[in-house]
């Protein structure tokens, strides 16, 4: 007969094995949303106009700006890294996690808990600095976790290329239809292309950082793995919204 204790802590076990820094990663980024003035849920920040000032001063201390940070300012050194624990908007977090939720998991346990959040973090703020040397002069704020996401999509099309994902479309009625992860991806790094080139020189959506992050990933889990590791293994389910 098993105890209690011992089924307690087979559970801990076994989650303690699981993809604790991805679970990890997306709680840190709900709960710095949450209770951000972003999120309209902190009490402490007020409603309307005071709202609005408390989430432009907390986008100008956390978010990159590309002036300041090409500048050498002191205080813009870090905002690489804290950017990518702040993000813009409900859907903007959600759309970003889901993403992460689905792809890391796989590539975390591929690589370990160390080297990933390693790898996630240095593509992050590698894909951060590119947007903010090519937009150099702009004084406008850049969040969210998006090229840290978008390297993580480039090591999984390189580890797993045969896996399965289910997709939802808009435009098919969001039906949920699988694809091989290497045509997922590909369509959506091809839509990040497009999309860069139709941006204009001011910063919007960080097309380019995911351009950035994506390759980035991809070119790490190349150099690191080599082509004689790649998995076969299928994926979670997958939405529409884009990191």
């Amino acid at each position: 007969m098993i105890s209690w204790w011992g089924t307690a802590r087979e559970a801990l076990r076994n989650a303690a094995a699981g993809p604790a820094v991805t679970y990890g990663l997306i709680a840190v980024c709900c709960a710095i949303f949450v209770i951000s003035p972003v999120s309209g849920l902190n009490p402490v920040y007020g409603l309307g106009d005071r709202l609005l000032v408390a989430q432009a001063g907390y986008f100008e201390r956390w978010g990159v700006i590309p002036a300041e940070l090409t500048a050498g300012s002191p205080g813009a050194l870090l905002t690489p890294l804290t950017a990518l624990f702040v993000h813009g908007s409900w859907l903007h977090l959600l759309g970003n996690m889901l993403f992460l939720f689905v792809f890391g998991a796989m590539a975390e346990e591929r690589m370990g808990q160390l080297e990933f959040v390693l790898f996630y973090i240095g593509a992050g703020c590698l894909a951060l600095l590119a947007f903010a040397v090519v937009n150099a002069d702009s004084e406008q704020t850049l969040v969210g976790a998006s090229g840290a996401i978008s390297a993580v999509l480039g090591a999984f099309l390189f580890l797993f290329p045969r896996a399965r994902v289910t997709s939802l479309f808009p435009f098919l009625f969001f039906l949920p239809l699988r694809f091989p992860a290497w045509a997922v991806l590909i369509f959506w790094f091809v839509l990040q292309w497009l999309a860069a080139r139709g941006a204009g020189s001011g910063p919007g959506v960080a097309y380019l950082a995911h351009l950035v992050g994506f390759g980035a990933g991809f070119v790490y889990a190349w150099g690191r793995y080599g082509r004689g590791t790649r998995v076969n293994a299928s994926a979670a389910t997958e939405g529409e919204s884009q990191p």
